[in-house]
């Protein structure tokens, strides 16, 4: 019986959907982060339930020839990385593969990913980052919070962000110190700064100090520090957030210095991008993913393509340039009020239509509508990493639409919604579950992963389906 502490030496046998390896113990899978399949390791037991258990990596033995040295020194440490001790090819296998496997053991469904599309930089490509500040006593810690856990870990860089990330970190200590400024206790709800973040556009950025109260001392002393040293045009909000909550802002922004927004350009279309935008962290693979995406749905007259999950509209306007008419669908008000701005500044606002509301409430009347114009539909998700609502599900395949490319940074969900739609899985009492007479719907056509996150376990990943015209049995 496996008990928590025991040191073991065990053979890595796989690796989990989150990168971790595995290790077969007494009938029970443990999970062992930092090592790699093949490897002899030494771990200790931190956590055992009923199912597995959870090993810390003590000792590599016998290392896999994959084994890399990981160039960050806090790698192991924070959160942010969790494969930097793999060579970069193998990683990009990993990814891969854990696509392949997701559809298998959740969907019931053998695909075939193409090869991992890759950006510019595996280090320093992303363009925001998020630092919680936290307060130990007399010290001040700022950084990013290590594994399954709210304790921040200080780092003075990062390297899988860019080179200002530095600066800025060295900024906001050099500014917190002098004014004696504490960082947030989340278990007292007390302090002073609880977070910085930044993203960059354009070369400019857009910083934001997340507040417990509405006045901070010396914050334009602040923009002077951030003007001396970043040698960047900056913008910088206050934001008020006293709640004891996960979310990093509270609803009310101030603005301190600069512009309220920056502007952008992808692809031709030109964006607004404020504290709050969305926007995909790695640039140079956001840009190939979203030509994808176009590719996928085609450039035929008479297109009409649904964007299920629009938010402020930006992949709206890039399938507005070649679809003969796009509807945006997005169930928050003020992000649709930005879509609508964005159609007009680029000139699309002709051939785009923005609703607010639920998917599956506003589409099949949509594509009712283009089906008696005998429009060639496509619809495009990009749901966030929980997948798409079950009730949408269940509205795309009543509507039976012609072509759907799925975005989605989860294999896992990605798995489960594809089985839900191509019809290898089905909702029993609730319960998402193996289809006992598979009727599929739609072929897959495509799997393009992505690699938006290099260095780390995340994967976006490509789908398209075409829907079938007769059925066909899809064995595992």
């Amino acid at each position: 019986m496996l008990n928590k502490n025991q040191e073991k030496i065990g053979i890595v046998t796989a690796l989990s959907a989150e990168g971790d390896g595995i290790v077969k113990d007494e009938d029970k899978v443990v999970f062992v982060p930092f090592s790699i399949v093949g490897e002899k390791i030494k771990y200790r037991i931190l956590k055992v339930t009923s199912k597995c258990a959870y090993g810390k990596l003590l000792e590599v033995i016998i290392p896999s020839s994959e084994r890399a040295v990981p160039e960050c020194k806090y790698f192991s440490k924070c959160g942010g990385c969790q494969l930097q001790h793999i060579t970069y090819q193998k990683q990009l296998e990993i990814k891969r593969e854990s696509i392949k496997n997701a559809f298998s053991k959740i969907a019931f469904l053998e695909v075939k990913p193409e090869n991992v599309i890759i950006g510019e930089n595996k280090f320093r490509y992303r363009n925001k980052i998020s630092l919680p500040i936290s307060q130990q006593g007399d010290k001040l810690n700022i950084g990013f919070y290590a594994e399954n856990s709210h304790r921040v870990i200080d780092i003075d860089d990062c390297l899988i962000n860019p080179e200002w990330t530095s600066v800025l970190i060295k900024c906001t200590r050099e500014y917190m110190q002098k004014y004696s400024l504490k960082g947030y206790d989340e278990f007292t709800n007390k302090g002073d700064v609880r977070e910085i973040t930044a993203r960059e556009v354009s070369g400019n950025l857009i910083i934001t100090l997340v507040s417990l109260s509405k006045m901070v001392k010396g914050i334009n002393d602040f923009v002077d520090i951030l003007k001396q040293k970043l040698n960047k045009e900056f913008t910088l909000f206050l934001n008020y957030n006293p709640k004891n909550t996960n979310k990093i802002y509270g609803e009310e922004f101030f603005l301190i210095y600069g512009k309220a927004e920056q502007y952008g350009e992808m692809l031709g279309i030109k964006f607004p991008m404020g504290a709050q935008s969305f926007m995909q962290v790695n640039f140079s693979v956001c840009e190939k993913l979203y030509s994808k995406v176009n590719e996928l749905v085609g450039n035929s007259e008479n297109n009409v393509v649904i964007d299920g999950y629009s938010g402020a509209g930006l992949m709206t306007a890039l399938l507005a340039k070649t679809a003969k008419k796009v509807y945006g669908i997005e169930i928050i008000p003020q992000a649709v009020e930005h879509a609508n701005a964005l159609a007009k500044e680029n000139g699309l606002s002709e051939k785009i239509i923005n609703y607010v509301g639920k998917c599956e409430s506003i589409m099949p009347d949509i594509i009712t509508k283009e089906k008696q114009k005998k429009s060639e539909i496509t619809l495009v998700l990009d749901p966030p990493r929980k997948g798409c609502e079950l009730s949408l599900i269940d509205a795309i395949i009543e509507s039976d639409i012609d072509k759907i490319v799925y975005v989605s940074c989860k294999p896992t969900t990605l798995a489960r919604d594809i089985g839900l739609l191509v019809g290898t899985l089905d909702r029993v009492d609730g319960q998402v579950k193996k289809s006992e007479n598979p009727t599929c719907r739609y072929e897959i056509e495509s799997v393009t992963p992505f690699e938006m996150f290099p260095e780390t376990k995340h994967i976006e990943t490509v789908v398209c389906l075409k829907k079938l015209c007769n059925d066909l049995y899809i064995r595992r």
